[in-house]
């Protein structure tokens, strides 16, 4: 029962983030880049291992994936003056995101 309401949570705040984006786009830009995800994922991962450590891990690893997924944002940033369209921006922050996962795995092993 508790998956099923975690999934109707996370698709609430997504759909309505997608909504106000067509009224609001700086506003929903905001409201996902709030770490309101993480702070849901958190405390269910809590809720559910009652692990404090695996819990800290989880959140390091948070906290080392957020910079890191910016790569995917870097092509929209500057696809205006590399006049690409939305797929080649896309994709290629696809890619970026694939080499940061990398990255990120890196990275892990340092904390």
């Amino acid at each position: 029962m508790i998956f099923f309401i975690k999934i109707l949570i996370a698709a609430t705040l997504i759909s309505f983030a997608s909504w106000l984006s067509g009224q609001y786009p700086k506003l929903a830009g905001f409201i996902i880049a709030l770490p309101i995800a993480s702070l849901i994922a958190i405390i269910f991962s809590y809720y559910e291992h009652q692990d404090v450590e695996k819990t800290i891990t989880f959140t390091k690893s948070i906290l080392i994936a957020v910079p890191v997924s910016y790569l995917f944002f870097l092509p929209f940033f500057f696809a205006n003056s590399l006049n690409m369209n939305f797929w080649l921006i896309y994709t290629s922050g696809i890619f970026l995101l694939v080499g940061g996962y990398f990255i990120h795995k890196y990275l892990i092993n340092f904390f």
